[in-house]
């Protein structure tokens, strides 16, 4: 169970790098200067139902994930691998990341700079924006990403969903009172 929950997790990370890029504006006139400046096409955007794959050395686990994003605010992942029940989350602001398994009854709260000693390639939020609103260079029907954690290699196959943009969604975060604080590096 427990090697299914370090799975679980790596999967939330890698939902926060591996490839994507930030898009770059073009150059020009001052049209280009005042279209940078205007506001995000959207606001909030809910994908509920992808699907994840996560596969390591060792073990492959499947589940269906939702991503609550509130832009450039905060993002809510959901792990739900069994009848739609949540068994982790992930929430993340630009500041923080807080990791919470709700099977264990734990949680751990850490930063990206804390993160990237850890992780290669790094990761920051807009990259983990661009995932969870499937706005990955690569398309947004599939993303597939490799990554390499210690000696294994880890690969994440997420299947989006369609994506609801400017729809409600909920993104408070979780009490964590009724939890046990654990440090990070026990996940990684």
């Amino acid at each position: 169970m427990k090697n299914k929950l370090y799975i679980l997790f790596i999967c939330v990370v890698l939902l926060s790098g591996c490839g994507a890029k930030k898009t770059a504006v073009s150059g020009g006139g001052p049209e280009s200067a005042a279209s940078s400046q205007q506001e995000p096409a959207w606001h909030t955007c809910l994908i509920q139902g992808a699907q994840a794959k996560v596969s390591n050395n060792h073990t492959q686990l499947s589940a269906a994930i939702t991503m609550q994003t509130v832009r450039d605010s905060m993002i809510v992942v959901s792990v739900m691998p069994l009848f739609g029940m949540e068994m982790m989350r992930l929430e993340v602001t630009p500041t923080e990341i807080t990791g919470i398994n709700k099977m264990q009854g734990q949680y751990a709260k850490t930063t990206f700079a804390e993160l990237n000693r850890k992780l290669t390639p790094t990761l920051n939020w807009d990259i983990f924006q661009q995932v969870c609103t499937g706005e990955l260079p690569t398309g947004s029907d599939k993303a597939r990403l490799m990554y390499q954690f210690g000696d294994d290699t880890i690969e994440l196959v997420i299947h989006y969903s369609p994506r609801r943009l400017d729809v409600p969604v909920r993104v408070e975060a979780l009490r964590t009172d009724r939890y046990t604080k654990i440090d990070v590096s026990k996940w990684l």
